[in-house]
């Protein structure tokens, strides 16, 4: 008797337990279809999507892509004679809306000045910046932005007139320097003439074409920015030939495209956009081959040409994405040559933006695509 009292005592607290255990066993979620951070990540071939991104729903329905860049920078983003947007960063912008709108025209250029580009992102004036922005922690942790990646290794260096027979910055003690302000420019270099207790005396100006202009017309002995450039300001100043880029690098610029923090849906579209152009030059996809027929054996080319899996889907993409944007501009080697590279007047050496795996190699790594 005392036992039976027991056990129905221990029933009567246990079966409420049992029943409540068995309903959540029932309610458990899908771990697919779990919203996160309230957006609901949908799937494809039983394979979680990127989470549906606010950016590129807009993006469809006014039909562009609104892209940040330069005001004018020869080889990166600067308009032609018939008042066409050309450049390096330019052909990224089209070929990120041939990824997303399957069309290389449907973007509307928004030149920034150095000052606004960071704001432009954040306020959502532009669905991404690609315009000589260096990744740095402070901008990647307190500027609500994030890289999406790195398309241009650069790095500080001196613009010199060639009467001055300078061979080294380290001979520019007392020399006056033409600088942007309220840009890492400014501040490299006060650190590096710091450090080996070098003076200098800064002349600092609002922008970089305005520093450039100080330097041409001799308020300054030196110009100081990023090497590409130095380059592109060279080609402006009426004798080019008369001026040298000294060999000095005195910082590591990673440059890059740069969107708002908080769509991690389309920051995933700009970084492997930005991948599937690198990785068509490592797997020998051209601009011809993207826009033919041909039906590659390599799956690793297959995979990028959308002829296998679903990678354009999980991105919220068209199969084509890779393809369309590599059709629309070649891959990143084309893109390099020539806007900045051998086949520009800018004529700069590959150096630390040439594949891992060329002779000699430098640091342009693609993510696989599988």
């Amino acid at each position: 008797m005392v036992a039976t009292a027991m056990s129905r005592r221990l029933l009567t607290v246990l079966l409420p337990l049992v029943m409540t255990a068995s309903a959540c066993g029932e309610r458990a979620p899908d771990p697919e279809t779990t919203p996160r951070d309230g957006v609901t990540a949908p799937s494809t071939g039983g394979r979680v999507v990127a989470q549906e991104s606010a950016t590129l729903q807009a993006i469809k329905r006014r039909g562009r892509l609104n892209c940040g860049v330069h005001e004018g920078l020869v080889g990166f983003a600067y308009t032609d004679n018939r008042g066409q947007w050309r450049g390096f960063d330019v052909d990224f912008c089209r070929a990120l809306a041939a990824a997303v709108l399957g069309d290389p025209d449907a973007v509307r250029f928004v030149p920034l000045d150095n000052r606004d580009r960071l704001a432009a992102v954040q306020d959502g004036r532009v669905d991404v910046l690609w315009r000589n922005t260096s990744w740095t922690m402070t901008r990647d942790v307190s500027e609500g932005v994030a890289f999406a990646g790195v398309n241009y290794y650069d790095g500080q260096g001196f613009l010199v007139r060639r009467a001055l027979n300078l061979t080294s910055a380290t001979e520019l003690n007392g020399a006056r320097v033409c600088v942007q302000g309220a840009s890492t420019s400014q501040l490299n270099l006060g650190d590096w003439f710091r450090v080996r207790g070098l003076e200098y005396e800064p002349v600092v100006l609002a922008g970089e074409e305005e520093a450039r202009q100080a330097y041409a017309r001799e308020d300054c002995d030196v110009f100081t920015a990023d090497v590409s450039a130095l380059a592109a300001a060279r080609t402006t100043l009426a004798n080019p030939e008369q001026h040298a880029i000294l060999p000095d690098v005195i910082s590591k610029e990673p440059l890059g495209p740069v969107t708002r923090r908080g769509d991690e849906g389309w920051t995933a579209i700009v970084r492997w956009t930005l991948n599937a152009l690198i990785l068509g030059e490592e797997l020998g996809v051209t601009q011809a081959i993207a826009r033919g027929d041909d039906d590659p054996r390599d799956p690793r080319t297959r995979r990028l040409l959308g002829l296998d899996g679903e990678f354009g889907p999980m991105l919220g993409l068209d199969r084509t994405w890779a393809r369309d944007a590599l059709a629309a501009v070649g891959h990143y080697g084309e893109i390099f040559e020539r806007n900045v590279g051998a086949d520009s007047p800018l004529d700069l050496a590959r150096g630390l933006n040439a594949q891992w795996n060329a002779e000699p190699g430098g640091l342009m790594y693609a993510l696989p695509i599988r």
